[in-house]
């Protein structure tokens, strides 16, 4: 999946149209410039089209001694990993010597850039606007990020320049591939070399050891598939080096190019914000998920620990709480093959085609017994249900009146799906279209 990474100087709006892309309000919003997000990352769909978004403001900001040179390696680092680069300016200020400092860099790059002008929300300002085809970075796209106005032309532009999807030519491009995940230093490395039986990678004790996501081809005791060990994922603001925010951007990729995510945690500290923050990436990826809690030989136990534990995991996961959980001790050795073999159990699940007719049999006679709710007088009737051609489970319902079908009665059909049909660890999307 393409990545287009929004770049320019602090405050001029750059998480106010990331959250305008990605439809949500995932960044906060402040008028002081170097506001501190949790979040950075979200995807958008345009015109069919799907893309990763990545907001790299308030980067630039942590060392006022070298501000020149903190830009100038953030928009680098964004530059490398991009597909293509959105340029954001605003209007009333017009060029500042940091535009101009960041548009050298662009110039000079083999990557699509689009300019963005901000705070244009009235046809005066539009004037100030094209001051900004001096930067030599070609056309320009006029839009105000608080309101909407022109950000239907620059996704078409965006869309435009996206490189085109080919089909990799990857030997091994066929396997299932499994990305570990997790915040640093929860053992992520050292899973993976116990799982391939040798030092693949360096392990210490110090967070941030692994800088790169590092592919592996496994082919023992049965499995086979292409294993990813990913750099840590740290909160927004714990991301000091460049270096690491080059990791963790190259982490996003990995869970968004891989079928099955092993996500580990600490059993010391338990699910944390930030780890919450990873299992959201990898729901919203629409992944297999399966959680290990790693040093379980380092928690106090009593007879009931393990079960409480589960229990509590569990109600912070839901509603998406239908994930394998293994408990282990990588140093140990503990339970290693129990997460593989629940790996590749949950990507049976994953790319299990379920047919049509088999779908309507089992579950068309519990939506005649628990129809969904009338609303204002009108009855809704699901007539026929399908699996869709998606690499995730996806499931359309076509009925009379799709609009009247709410959230509620969609976990209700999740839930049914789940115990009619194995589908453990993956997240599953409900659609209700017109019969």
């Amino acid at each position: 999946m393409a990545l287009v990474a929004i770049v320019g100087r602090p405050n001029v709006g750059k998480s106010t149209l990331f959250n305008r892309l990605v439809g949500m309000r995932q960044a906060i919003v402040d008028d002081v410039a170097g506001v501190t997000r949790d979040r950075h990352y979200g995807r958008c769909d345009w015109c069919g089209r799907e893309f990763s978004v990545v907001d790299t403001g308030g980067y630039t900001t942590n060392s006022d001694d070298v501000f020149e040179a903190a830009i100038r390696r953030q928009v680098e680092i964004a530059i490398d990993e991009a597909d293509v680069v959105l340029f954001m300016v605003e209007a009333a200020t017009g060029i500042t010597d940091y535009d101009s400092e960041i548009a050298s860099v662009l110039r000079r790059c083999r990557k699509p850039v689009v300019v963005c002008v901000n705070k244009v929300d009235s046809g005066e300002k539009q004037y100030d606007a094209y001051q900004f085809y001096g930067l030599g970075l070609g056309e320009i796209f006029s839009v105000s990020a608080a309101n909407g106005s022109g950000t239907g032309d620059l996704l078409d532009e965006i869309v435009r320049v996206l490189p085109k999807e080919t089909q990799s030519e990857d030997p091994y491009s066929a396997l299932p591939r499994i990305a570990i995940v997790g915040k640093p230093n929860v053992g992520k490395s050292s899973l993976t070399n116990a799982l391939l039986g040798e030092e693949r990678n360096i392990v210490t004790p110090v967070a941030g050891t692994t800088r790169d996501s590092v592919e592996t081809h496994y082919n023992k005791y049965g499995h086979e598939f292409m294993l990813v060990d990913t750099a840590g994922i740290r909160r927004r603001t714990k991301v000091r080096e460049d270096l690491e925010f080059y990791s963790v951007m190259r982490s996003i990729r990995a869970i968004e190019h891989s079928d099955i995510c092993i996500m580990m945690i600490d059993a010391t500290t338990g699910m944390e914000s930030q780890d919450m923050n990873i299992f959201n990436l990898i729901l919203r990826n629409r992944k297999g998920c399966v959680l290990v809690v790693n040093k379980w030989d380092l928690f106090i136990k009593d007879s009931n620990t393990l079960r409480d534990y589960e229990r509590a995991l569990r109600s912070r996961l839901a509603p998406f709480d239908d994930v394998p959980v293994i408990f282990t001790s990588v140093v140990k050795m503990q339970r290693i093959q129990d997460v593989l073999d629940a790996a590749s159990a949950v990507y049976e699940n994953y790319s299990r085609k379920i047919p049509t007719a088999r779908l309507n049999e089992a579950l068309l006679p519990i939506v005649e017994e628990t129809p969904p709710p009338a609303w204002k007088g009108k009855f809704v009737k699901i007539k026929y249900i399908t699996q869709l051609p998606t690499k995730f489970p996806a499931f359309a319902f076509f009925c009379n009146l799709p609009q009247y079908v709410k959230e509620p009665y969609r976990r209700f059909l999740e839930n049914k799906l789940r115990s009619e049909f194995s589908l453990t660890g993956c997240p599953v999307q409900i659609y209700i279209r017109q019969k």
